[in-house]
């Protein structure tokens, strides 16, 4: 039996991380998030948390790219092979959650030949990578900022098609590769590639807590934790399962959610005022606002949801302005004051 992951509903604090890894999976094409900060603030913990508390997904059994029984135009060619033979049985199985080592090969990352086989049994059979076991689930890179350039390309391609695509030692394999991207770093670490920035829907900026109440609270819950961790987890058992029945709610009603003219003319208002570049900005906040009102049980995307999730949104898209040394949150805050939506 594993042992059970600190619950997401004990999470202290960190409020903009924990919604954004929730609105992240409640619209996975908000494209994922970036979570910069400070050593030991719950990073991983909370993205650990999320993927435990997410309703169980149904995969065809026995396949190797965890592909959806109910989405046959996006099978693997083994899946599309069985189901010329008759109906693919499914299995229910929880969202995968899988680290990038920043030493991982690219061989590691996109597959590459099974050695093992072609040896014992001269078959050129294909091993399938970390893009293929994070399909449908989380794909979590920690240090994100010091990833080496080659395996960032591969990501942004990735990242453009939600497909995987190898062809090499003679293979030609091509998978679903659809994955919530989350990644964390230490900004005094380094810069992200401007191209992988990109590609992340929501940033969020984390700090050490400066409360000592919030700081004990915090120390106390995880010692706790480590003491009993099955007993810890009894404890938040009913909060985690109505954490997971919100998001659950939210993902059936997104599509619902209403954006009229009023509101996404107050988004492109902001995205012109800040200057961001491209539609890409106006396109992240739209969908994150939808879910933002997704997860509050609103029939509509409001001023309040805007204000809420402007600074996920694009604080990570700002041109630099040498003239203006405050922070790119400060920035988004003076637009939403500029445009009449004030926090």
């Amino acid at each position: 039996m594993s042992t059970p992951v600190f619950p997401f509903s004990a999470i202290v604090g960190q409020e903009d991380m924990k919604l954004a890894l929730q609105m992240a999976a409640v619209d996975a094409t908000i494209s994922g998030v970036l979570v910069f900060g400070d050593r030991g603030t719950g990073k991983t913990t909370a993205m650990r948390a999320l993927a435990a508390l997410l309703p169980a997904m149904d995969v065809v059994e026995g396949c190797r790219y965890a592909c959806n029984p109910a989405d046959r135009s996006q099978f693997c060619p083994e899946c599309t092979e069985r189901a010329t033979k008759g109906d693919l049985p499914s299995i229910s199985t929880h969202a995968p959650v899988v680290d990038l080592p920043l030493g991982a090969t690219e061989d590691r990352v996109v597959g590459a030949l099974d050695i093992e086989k072609a040896l014992v049994s001269g078959v050129k059979a294909f091993e399938p990578g970390l893009l293929a076991a994070a399909h449908r689930g989380f794909l979590y890179i920690d240090e994100v900022n010091l990833l080496e350039d080659h395996i960032v390309d591969v990501l942004l391609d990735v990242a453009v098609s939600g497909v995987n695509v190898v062809e090499r030692d003679g293979l030609s394999i091509k998978h679903g590769a659809r994955f919530i991207l989350v990644g964390s770093g230490n900004p005094e670490e380094g810069e992200l590639r401007p191209q992988l920035l990109d590609r992340f829907g929501l940033s969020i900026e984390v700090s050490t807590p400066t409360d000592i109440d919030e700081r004990m609270q915090i120390v106390r819950m995880r010692d706790d934790f480590e003491r009993d961790p099955a007993a810890f987890a009894k404890r938040y058992s009913l909060k985690d399962q109505r954490e997971r029945e919100r998001i659950e709610t939210a993902r059936a009603r997104l599509s619902s959610i209403a954006v009229d003219d009023t509101s996404l003319r107050r988004m492109t208002e902001l995205c012109m005022a800040l200057g961001t570049d491209g539609l890409r900005g106006e396109l992240t906040l739209l969908r994150a606002c939808r879910a933002c009102a997704a997860l509050d049980g609103a029939d509509a995307v409001d001023d309040a949801h805007i204000a809420r999730v402007a600074a996920m949104a694009l604080s990570h898209r700002l041109r630099r302005d040498p003239l203006d040394d405050t922070g790119s949150r400060a920035r988004v805050q003076r637009a939403l004051d500029a445009v009449g939506l004030a926090a």
